[in-house]
Formats: structure tokens, sequence, C-alpha cells
């Protein structure tokens, strides 16, 4: 079972066009095979069949690398980019963005600390030193992340209304959804500017998946 879906995953990264090592693709599949472990135990994510796990989490997850990449890439950053995933629950897109972005480092918050503690265990199991677990609420983060993600977390109101606390001020927020959200965002308010909204493409998934771009 297993080389079949670390084939459906070389396949779907290279769909993607993300020229991930064979390292990268390792530590994808025991990333899944660890997030499979946990989930018997902790209740992760309510998806349990390791082929619907590839899709919905990984390749899913996956499909926002590249739109990522290239904004760091354009931002010109100096140093390591700190990016926050907030309401991470089992890593997703957090693990996800650390494994295939080295430059980036990555903090995954959670309210709840069984989810932070498996963040934790999965840096250590992945030999991942740019990642980080944090059990807290995202509304009492001020540490200044230069990007903010999330990923089917809240409302767009909310999302940014809870972590702008945490967003520096040249920092973006990237909120991964499945239809283009258009009540979400008429309900914006007027300081959250909304710069794009990018379609993605889920290499094996038929449903629509976008990132919607912000910044204050």
């Amino acid at each position: 079972m297993s080389d079949v879906l670390m084939e459906r995953l070389r396949a779907g990264a290279g769909a993607l066009a993300l020229g991930l090592d064979d390292g990268q693709i390792l530590r994808l599949m025991e990333f899944l095979a660890l997030l499979q472990k946990w989930n018997k135990v902790y209740n992760l994510t309510a998806v349990r069949d390791p082929q619907e796990m590839l899709t919905y989490h990984l390749l899913d997850s996956l499909a926002a690398v590249a739109p990522l990449r290239r904004h760091v890439a354009q931002a010109g950053l100096a140093g390591p980019v700190r990016l926050l995933d907030v309401g991470s629950g089992g890593g997703l897109p957090g693990v996800v963005f650390a494994i295939c972005c080295p430059q980036v480092d990555v903090t995954c918050v959670d309210t709840v600390g069984k989810k932070a503690a498996f963040i934790q265990q999965a840096a250590v199991a992945l030999k991942l030193p740019n990642l980080h677990g944090v059990h807290a609420r995202v509304e009492t983060l001020t540490a200044p992340f230069d990007v903010v993600s999330c990923r089917a977390f809240a409302s767009l109101l909310d999302f940014t209304a809870w972590s702008r606390s945490a967003l520096a001020p040249h920092g973006v927020w990237l909120a991964m959804k499945g239809k283009h959200p258009e009540e979400e965002l008429a309900a914006l308010p007027v300081d959250v500017q909304v710069f794009h909204v990018e379609q993605l493409q889920v290499p094996g998934l038929d449903a629509e998946r976008c990132i919607v771009w912000m910044r204050r």
C-alpha cells in the first residue's frame, strides 16, 4: 500500500512541479504514517483512509507550496521567513510547508494541547528544526510573523481579526479556501486588503480550491 501511496505522492508533486527530492518525499510519507498512528488515539482528522488522507490532506496542502515559495521569493525578506499556521490541527498545511520550504520557519498553533504535542513530536521524528508546535490561542501571540496561514480554519473575518496581533507590519495572510468565498470577502473590514485570490488545482481532486491573499 505504501508503495502505491508513494507513487501517487510523487506523481502529484510532479504535477505541481515542486521539484521535491527523495528526502522530502520520504518525510511526507513518514508524516502521513505519523498522522495515521496518532489519529487512532487523538482524533487529529476525520479522514481515516490513507488514500483519502493523501489526496485531501497532503496533496491539498502541497498545492499551496508553489504559491508560498513564490511569495517568499518576491518578498525578498532577509533571514528565515517566519510563518504561523493557525488552527493547524494535524499540521496541515504547516508540516507540509516545513518539509517543502526549509527556508521557512513554521510555527503551528492550536488551542488543543494534544494537537500541539503532535506537531512537536512530528518535528522530532521528521528531524525538522524549522517546525514548532505551540499550544495557545492565536489572539495571545504577538511575535511578528511574515506569513500567517490557515486551512479550513474559520471565516476570513475571524481569521484576520484573531491573528492580527501576530502579523508583522509587512506580513500577509494566506487563507486556503474551497470555492471562491464571496460572502466572506464582502464581510472583511476596510483595513484588510485582498490583493489576490489564487485558484489552485489539487492533483486527483475534482473540487474548487483557492488561496485568499490579504494584507493590512
